[in-house]
């Protein structure tokens, strides 16, 4: 995929591009003494986005779909062989995760064990927990050894049907084992797969999953990873169209991680080549597999540009061969653009909106203050050279007329920071909403019912009081927020009336992406208590499933909106106080120019250049801010290609 493998390197680049300039403006910014703690704090948030950031693309659908075929087509056609284990029936048993880990000494497969299911842990947990975990070591540069230990994802193992059910599997949809009276289950609950790939080393993840009944029997599937991926390429066959089970996992488990961005659900129509007919003729084929096109997306109820059909079989066997009529017969091309143009295009979006455009505000601001600096300098050159007989009670007035403005400017600050610890207080009011005492309270109300509960109504009772006590917290917080949000913006509104030409506006705390979210978990929570398959797990294991999966998510739900309460109360007035802060910083540094020049025993012609350089130092230092504005402007690859010259709503330099 060499399109793919260039626009991920322009991505990368573009990336590291972006962490050069920022770290550069970190520098600058205590270079000119012009730094904060607020600041400093949400540049290093910027650069742990930029650094940690990778892109997920998921692979989900019912078993024979060959979902594990296109990853194989997709990204180890190099070995000149199947690398990931893909044949008729059923292949990948368990959820696995491709990467590339710098930090490894070397690349393996880890496995964790079907029976960590009967842990209070979820995998998410466990993956902090090594010891939990068997290794495999994987030399990418064995083709051999690499098809022998991938064959170790598929394994499976007899177990008896009752301790398969406690395990949360539904008999009917396992193949019965050798012994009577077992079934055959999967011998791994999760597989991670850490080994050097190009575009796995620039951050991209797979994540392969399994049918139904994996995707039914580990809902953290469907409440953290699959929720997680920047992509979800939904797999069907060309030849079966949309099946019943292809449709339950459709709705229950993908469909609803539709959140109104029409760059996350695709689905691929594979095995198309099952629908080539050289006795029809190519128009033939071509009509027939439209027609299954748009109904496969009116089944599914998305854009028929977001179905694409393709040959996964025949895109692997063209690249080992080297057949270019075949890749081009198989569609494969398809998806790679599809990638290329929307999923990293929607990524690029993300980052430019929660990176760039905070740093250009930050920035920009810097710019502001050097300005008006200059322009002030320039103002006071043009004065001396006016008046060239008094240059000596000329420079004690600007002295005057500065450390005027200097204590405008401290009283302005002293006033944004009783307002900060004003805010503070109030944000102290909406962290104690959602404390995380008070979440605990809830939970521990929740696992004795469950525990004490001897009924399915009893149950779902206590689930819905739960999320229910939750939304009220939420609810609670939303009032104080009403209150918060009021004082930032009179604020603002105060400071924009003082400064005409410096206009910002106030930036308001956000609740609703929260309760959005909490919404969207009751209603997995919903879906989870009413399955069948949950029924007859054992009550116990019910009940440390839950706490394992929904519970987790809702604590890590809780935790990120403390966090954000305390930030947001942190940093609402930074602004403004980096504004006055760097304006009283600039004045203090003026006043000391300003003095010496006026204390300068030699003539006044050298005080006029000893002036001149102070405004050509200004003048150096708004070029460097210029220039990094200028960088950071710089649109994102894909945006680049389309001619994209500016960032919407950046403000020109």
């Amino acid at each position: 995929m060499e399109r793919l493998d260039r626009q991920v390197d322009a991505y990368v680049a573009w990336k590291r591009d972006l962490i050069r300039e920022i770290t550069r403006y970190r520098s600058w910014l205590a270079h000119n003494r012009l730094t904060s703690d607020a600041v400093e704090a949400r540049l290093e948030r910027a650069l742990k986005l930029l650094r940690t950031d990778h892109i997920t693309l998921a692979f989900v659908g019912e078993f024979s779909r060959g979902k594990t075929e296109l990853i194989n087509s997709l990204f180890f056609s190099s070995y000149g062989q199947r690398i990931l284990p893909s044949r008729a029936g059923r292949t990948t048993m368990c959820p696995t995760e491709l990467f590339f880990d710098p930090r490894a000494e070397r690349s393996y497969i880890r496995l964790l064990p079907i029976e960590s299911r009967l842990e209070d842990t979820s995998i998410a947990q466990l993956k902090r927990a090594p010891h939990f975990w068997r290794d495999i070591p994987l030399e990418p540069d064995n083709p051999d050894n690499m098809v022998e230990a991938f064959t170790q994802v598929a394994a499976t193992k007899s177990m008896p049907t009752d301790q398969a059910i406690q395990l949360g599997f539904h008999p009917d949809s396992l193949e019965s084992s050798d012994i009577v009276g077992e079934v055959l289950v999967p011998a791994w609950r999760h597989a991670m797969v850490n080994f050097d790939h190009p575009l796995l080393r620039q951050g991209l993840r797979i994540l392969d999953t399994p049918g139904l009944n994996a995707l039914g029997s580990e809902p953290e599937l469907t409440l953290s990873m699959l929720p997680n991926a920047q992509a979800v390429i939904f797999l069907l066959s060309a030849d079966a169209g949309v099946s019943a089970s292809d449709m339950d996992i459709w709705q229950q488990h993908i469909r609803q991680l539709d959140d109104g961005n029409r760059n996350r659900l695709f689905a691929v129509l594979n095995k198309i080549d099952v629908l080539w007919d050289d006795v029809s003729g190519d128009a033939f084929v071509q009509a027939a597999i439209q027609q299954m096109q748009t109904s496969t997306a009116q089944q599914l109820g998305i854009a028929v540009e977001d179905v694409l059909p393709l040959s996964a079989k025949q895109a692997l066997l063209a690249k080992i061969r080297g057949d270019q009529a075949l890749l081009e017969r198989s569609q494969l091309a398809a998806l790679e653009q599809l990638l290329c143009e929307r999923i990293l295009a929607q990524k690029e979006r993300l980052l430019e909106q929660q990176v760039v455009r905070q740093v250009l505000a930050l920035l920009q601001n810097s710019q502001h203050i050097l300005t008006e600096r200059l322009n002030k300098v320039r103002e006071q050159s043009e004065l001396l050279d006016s008046r060239r007989q008094d240059r000596g009670q000329m420079l004690v007035e600007l002295t005057a007329r500065t450390r005027h403005d200097h204590n405008q400017h401290h009283k302005r600050l002293l006033q944004l920071k009783t307002n900060q610890r004003l805010l503070q207080r109030q944000g102290e009011l909406l962290r104690g909403t959602v404390r995380a005492e008070r979440l605990e309270e809830h939970l521990t109300r929740l696992r004795r019912s469950l525990t004490g509960s001897l009924t399915t109504l009893g149950i779902n009772l206590s689930i819905l009081h739960f999320f229910r006590s939750v939304e009220q917290d939420l609810g609670a917080l939303e009032n104080e927020a009403v209150l918060a949000n009021k004082m930032v913006s009179a604020i603002y509104r105060r400071h924009n009336e003082e400064n005409p030409l410096h206009g910002v506006d106030a930036p308001l705390f956000r609740l609703a992406p929260y309760q959005k979210e909490l919404k969207g978990l009751q209603n997995k929570a919903d879906q989870f208590r009413l399955q069948l398959k949950t029924l007859l797990t054992e009550q116990r294991t019910l009940t440390r499933r839950f706490f394992a999966t929904l519970v987790q998510e809702v604590i890590g739900m809780h935790q990120r909106l403390r966090q954000e309460a305390e930030q947001w109360a942190s940093e609402a007035l930074m602004p403004l106080m980096q504004h006055s802060l760097e304006h009283k910083q600039q004045l203090e540094a003026h006043m000391l120019r300003l003095k010496s020049l006026a204390q300068d025993s030699q003539q006044s012609s050298q005080r006029g250049r000893l002036l001149a350089r102070y405004s050509l130092e200004l003048e150096e230092q708004l070029a460097q801010a210029g220039e990094m504005l200028r960088l950071l402007r710089r649109p994102a690859p894909i945006r680049r290609q389309g001619k994209v010259v500016s960032l919407t709503g950046a403000v020109v330099g």
